[in-house]
């Protein structure tokens, strides 16, 4: 256990981590390498996406997505190195999704990092790919970076296709879970909408795109609020949806298709936004983040940024999909913590984040 003077010193060293960090991410459909430095400093980000690959099947494939890894997982480790212009030895570690995610796909970065590992004595660093996507908030592009970094308390919003999480972020690697998904994520809510839709896949992109034009108003989709609670459940407006389609299909009428989706997605926001607006006033938080797949749609973060009352830090769009950089960039202050773990480190598929 840490002592007081311990971890006083570990707390200091979080404020301004110092390390060089390549950061391994295959969780679901992405193969991502990564290096960053002193927990903000990107200096390589490659991606290789499998996104065309599944939009044939509608949805994430998990053996196809293992097997693809297995193919991208060495160039595009090679290409971060590359782009950083370093060598292993130039690293202080390395950091791999651990989990949550695809157990397939999980086990392959695992064993790539692994291996390197063994090569190069570096440490082992398993990350939790959702406190991945809470330190995107603090990356930013070598040399650029940014004066207004979050501030603790904070209150985060995590959204993408397999989460939908409120954490109250008390510090660095603090966390408390406030509230989560009982049924779909917000993001799986929109790929079955999409499919429903016909509008393709990945289906957040595609129904923000169906959307533009459309009435938000013109359908009355279901906000389940849940006696107030600061968990969610989006299964029911998609079947709202479903049916809605059903009723015109079946008065042979031509479906609105975008003010079905903005109806739609405006129902998604309004509970995601209201939600996180009672848990920063509950909380006192004066800074509310948002990170994950869905944190790229643009009427989510128009509305949460025309409020004032709370700063409001969202990652650039390249960084709110699945990437390595946020893995890395959580790897630095897992590093400086003093993490370290060994050659017996498994996937853990269901890690959850309250369990840190």
């Amino acid at each position: 256990m840490t002592n007081a003077m311990d971890a006083k010193t570990v707390n200091e060293d979080l404020k301004n981590p110092v390390a060089r960090i390549l950061g391994i991410e295959t969780s679901c459909d992405e193969t991502a390498a990564s290096v960053v430095e002193n927990g903000w400093e990107i200096l390589s980000n490659a991606v290789a996406s499998q996104a065309d690959l599944h939009a044939q099947f509608g949805g994430i494939f998990p053996e196809v997505a293992s097997r693809q890894h297995i193919l991208a997982i060495y160039p595009i480790i090679d290409q971060a190195l590359k782009e950083a212009h370093l060598i292993l030895a130039d690293l202080d570690g390395i950091a791999v999704t651990r989990g949550p995610g695809l157990p397939g796909s999980l086990v392959v970065g695992i064993n790539m990092a692994k291996g390197l590992v063994i090569g190069s004595g570096l440490p082992l660093l398993g990350i939790n790919h959702l406190e991945g996507h809470l330190y995107s908030a603090w990356l930013r592009e070598e040399g650029k970076r940014k004066k207004n970094t979050p501030k603790f308390p904070l209150l985060a919003l995590i959204v993408s296709g397999g989460h939908t999480e409120l954490i109250l972020m008390k510090d660095h690697l603090v966390y408390e879970r406030l509230g989560g998904t009982l049924d779909d994520a917000a993001g799986e809510a929109f790929d079955k909408v999409a499919r429903l839709l016909d509008l393709g896949y990945p289906g957040g992109p595609a129904v923000q795109e169906a959307s533009e034009g459309g009435n938000p108003e013109a359908f009355e989709f279901p906000r389940a609020w849940l006696d107030d609670s600061y968990n969610f459940s989006f299964s029911g407006l998609k079947t709202a949806v479903l049916r809605t389609v059903q009723q015109l299909e079946k008065g042979k009428s031509k479906l609105p298709i975008p003010d079905l989706a903005a109806s739609f997605q405006a129902a998604i926001i309004d509970v995601l936004i209201r939600k996180t607006l009672l848990a920063a006033e509950e909380y006192k938080t004066k800074d509310i983040l948002i990170a994950g797949g869905v944190s790229a749609n643009r009427a989510l973060r128009e509305q949460i940024s025309s409020q004032k009352k709370y700063r409001v830090h969202i990652p650039p769009l390249s960084l709110c999909t699945d990437n390595a950089a946020m893995i890395a960039g959580a790897g630095c202050y897992r590093y400086c913590a003093g993490q370290r773990d060994d050659l017996e480190m498994d996937a853990a598929p269901t890690w959850s984040i309250s369990e840190l």
